[in-house]
């Protein structure tokens, strides 16, 4: 895949550094660090956003992450591999995320209220939020993921 714009954050330096603030504000937020690793990369998942998987999955992986849980993420309704706290984040992941046929459903919410301060609450919906708006960014303007050194071509 090609580039749209070789390096855009270089376009946006104001936008990007706001967004980094918020990213950081919300790692300060008090939400695991790897909740928030499978959080980001459902959402990319959802998004088909290459280079946010390829980021969050590496992310995941130096926290300690699993490698069968990062392998059935996308199936994580049948795995019982995610504790409930996690199985709520993933939900509403979903729920915000494909909002437009979703609608935040009530369901949710309340599976999200049942594992979440409301102070939690927000901080994840804001996270949701702001993976999103990254996915945007690097499937808009075909941002390339970094190779593995494992000498296959892609």
């Amino acid at each position: 895949m090609t580039p749209r714009i070789g390096n855009p954050y270089a376009h946006g330096p104001a936008a990007i550094k706001a967004m980094m603030g918020v990213e950081a504000s919300l790692r300060a937020g008090g939400l695991e660090h790897g909740l928030l690793e499978l959080v980001k990369l459902r959402a990319s998942q959802i998004n088909g956003c290459a280079y946010c998987i390829a980021l969050h999955v590496t992310d995941a992986r130096k926290q300690g992450e699993g490698e069968m849980r990062l392998h059935l993420l996308n199936a994580w309704r049948e795995s019982r591999l995610y504790s409930e706290r996690e199985r709520a984040a993933l939900a509403w992941t979903e729920a915000l995320t494909r909002l437009p046929e979703t609608g935040a459903p009530d369901a949710d919410y309340d599976a999200l209220k049942a594992q979440f301060t409301e102070a939690e609450q927000v901080q994840l919906t804001l996270q949701i939020g702001a993976i999103n708006l990254w996915n945007r960014l690097q499937v808009g303007l075909r941002g390339v993921h970094e190779e593995e050194s494992s000498g296959v071509a892609a």
